[in-house]
């Protein structure tokens, strides 16, 4: 028999806050009864049969502020009836991973009526953002309250009420005792060690544990680099014959390790479940809107937008204005070189100590100047990518992330590949390399992290001290977490640390025959950077909703065409070279097609070594198959037990197939 949550009772007057809904200041009251009744709501009613209070009561409210919070929360068997929903994943009796079902939940592993840790809280929150962004209008034609805020069959009632500015923001809060659990063993400490990734993804999900576990196996993965280029750098400085061995180790080492991160990032999703998590429909993301008509997958009311004025806005508007911020960026290069050029002839009139020091500032101004455009591009990039309106949050951030990349790319590397392919000036761009690279690093570890930490802290001080003169009864360690966390910066996802990193790996792979120190502090700059986003994480910004992910997503591909582009970059800087150079002095024909000859060679090798390597390992892929055949068993079996309990309906079916099969037959 199917449980549903019509039959049991998950009224409590106490609770454990989970999420925070914090509303608008002037919401009328009307409104606010209205979203309670249908948060607590039964299920069969269109609620979400949530837990819900107001942070204050009607007396603290008079002597307090922000008296818009509320609290949401869930009784044990809506969560699990909702991790049931979700399809989540979890590991059974038996060591498979299975999608959990309540009506055979005492099968998983570690469940238990007395144990509230089955599910983690990262899941539980996920499971209660779940809940209410499929609270659906049904008969109501308006927000009540707000005529203008209109309402159709279908519509998530979360997402109306985001757009139209009466809920400000929902967020999950932090556990304390568990976040400072989880810092004792991350970062408190400052120790060479493995990050508790499982632990990781318990607090923040899957997507963040995945980020963490990326930055930390790139970061172990650097350190042949480094340990091979350390003597390159002290030793053999202008012996290009040797770089060809380092470029070449290079060339098979990022081929390699991003292989390997395919198959320990399979192991790790298909023992968190999210391998073989079932993908959820898409909904509309909340910034899209159209003319309402009906979605002729699901039958629902939706807004829809033909896809042909999303085209236009794309070819007709983002695309010019991506190239004209591409052309922007190299008209800015173009001034870099003549600081260059005046710090260069000034140094070469004095001769002097000071002037030496000069020529490395306009390459210091340059990276302050590189890092700037960056971030102000992409507040353009996310204006014009909402614009153009994309349905799907996936096809959103698709959109974002090419355009961000390629102008990143074009913006960093820009004045490298000028220096060494038109100036070829080998001196220069080693210098610039290592500018660009240690400048930028400190400046994000300064913009995202240490800024915002001191700032946070300063805020912390002061929501202390007010909370410390209230007189109200009132429970002032819940309050006062409340109102600090939600005057917190917002989590904006991985997009900033990816790219972080895929711009770093840039600079180590692109010219690692020039400067092969790039890779020495790459590894030590993210010592640091696992601790400064972990800071970040914990104490700085907002807790975000976990999310179910099964990889790292577009930024695998992008990683992997940044190794692509290495290969030519570092075969034409050692065909550039004079003693490549000496070896043919009379055809530089032959040494062209050589060259070419020795990238292809490398190529071919690289995609060799991608299929030899399986994505996934053997045991994964077994267990993948077993799950894949007993899911096609018990279909079998469900559709045999159909045609005993309904025969005649399947033999009208069959009837049916075997006349189309006839009229075709007849046809041809």
């Amino acid at each position: 028999m199917k449980v549903t949550l019509s039959a049991l009772d998950t009224c409590e007057s106490s609770f454990t806050p989970l999420v925070v809904l914090e509303l608008a200041q002037d919401v009328k009251e009307e409104t606010k009864e209205w979203l309670k009744n249908r948060i607590i709501s039964k299920k069969e009613d269109g609620g979400a049969q949530l837990l819900f209070r107001p942070l204050l009561n009607k007396y603290e409210k008079e002597t307090l502020e922000n008296q818009n919070l509320y609290l949401v929360g869930a009784s044990k068997i809506t969560l699990l009836l909702g991790a049931e929903a979700m399809g989540l994943v979890k590991e059974c009796n038996d060591n498979t991973m299975r999608a959990f079902t309540y009506g055979t939940r005492y099968n998983f592993k570690d469940f238990d009526d007395d144990n509230d840790d089955f599910l983690t809280m990262a899941e539980c929150q996920f499971i209660i953002k779940h809940e209410l962004e499929n609270l659906r209008a049904r008969d109501e034609k308006m927000i009540p309250g707000y005529p203008q805020a209109k309402l159709y069959p279908g519509k998530s009632l979360l997402r109306r009420l985001l757009t139209s500015g009466i809920v400000i923001q929902v967020f999950p809060l932090h556990d304390n005792e568990a976040l400072k659990k989880l810092e004792d063993t991350w970062y408190t400490r400052f120790t060479l060690k493995y990050q508790p990734i499982d632990h990781i993804r318990g607090y923040f999900g899957e997507t963040i544990a995945l980020y963490f576990g990326f930055l930390e196996y790139f970061t172990v993965a650097l350190i042949p680099m480094a340990v091979i280029g350390l003597p390159y750098y002290l030793f053999v400085w202008e012996d290009y014959d040797k770089y060809v061995i380092f470029a070449s180790f290079n060339l098979i080492w990022s081929t390699v390790i991003l292989e390997v991160w395919k198959r320990g990032c399979a192991n790790m999703t298909y023992r968190w479940g999210t391998l073989v998590m079932k993908r959820q429909f898409e909904e509309p993301r909340p910034g899209f809107h159209g003319v309402l008509g009906t979605n002729p997958v699901t039958g629902r009311k939706e807004p829809l937008y033909p896809s042909y004025k999303r085209q236009l806005r794309i070819y007709l508007v983002s695309l010019p204005f991506v190239c004209l911020c591409l052309y922007f960026s190299l008209y800015v290069m173009m001034i870099y070189f003549d600081m260059e050029a005046w710090a260069l002839s000034l140094h070469e009139n004095s001769g002097s100590e000071w002037t030496s020091v000069l020529l490395y500032v306009p390459s210091i101004i340059y990276a302050i100047v590189i890092e700037i455009m960056n971030r102000l591009y992409r507040y353009a990039a996310e204006f014009l990518t909402s614009w153009e309106n994309h349905r799907l949050e996936s096809a959103y951030q698709n959109h974002l992330i090419l355009k961000v990349l390629v102008f990143n790319f074009l913006n960093c590397f820009a004045s490298l590949f000028y220096i060494a392919f038109v100036l070829r000036d080998m001196k220069l761009l080693r210098q610039s390399l290592a500018t660009l690279l240690i400048t930028s690093q400190i400046l994000n570890q300064i913009m995202e992290s240490l800024l915002p930490y001191w700032l946070q802290r300063k805020h912390h001080v002061q929501v202390k001290r007010k909370v410390q003169a209230l007189k109200a009864d009132i429970d002032a360690t819940l309050y006062e977490q409340v109102v600090l966390e939600k005057e917190m910066g917002t989590y904006l996802g991985t997009f900033d640390d990816y790219l972080e990193l895929f711009l770093q790996f840039g600079y180590v792979s692109l010219f690692s025959c020039v400067y092969p120190l790039a890779a020495a502090f790459a590894v030590l700059n993210n010592f640091t950077e696992v601790n400064s986003d972990a800071l970040k994480m914990c104490r700085v910004l907002k807790r975000p909703f976990s999310e179910p992910s099964a990889n790292i997503g577009v930024w695998q591909l992008a990683f992997e065409t940044m190794s692509v582009i290495s290969v030519v970059t570092n075969c034409a800087l050692i065909g550039m070279s004079p003693q490549v150079n000496a070896l043919f002095p009379e055809s530089k024909l032959d040494l062209v097609l050589i060259v070419v000859a020795v990238e292809h060679a490398l190529l071919a090798l690289k995609f060799i070594l991608a299929f030899a390597i399986p994505d996934k390992p053997r045991h994964i892929q077994m267990k993948l198959a077993r799950l894949e055949f007993e899911s096609l068993e018990a279909l079998k079996q469900q559709v045999q037990a159909n045609e005993v309990q309904c025969p005649g309906i399947f033999k009208i079916m069959k009837k049916h197939r075997q006349e189309e099969k006839k009229n075709k037959q007849v046809i041809i």
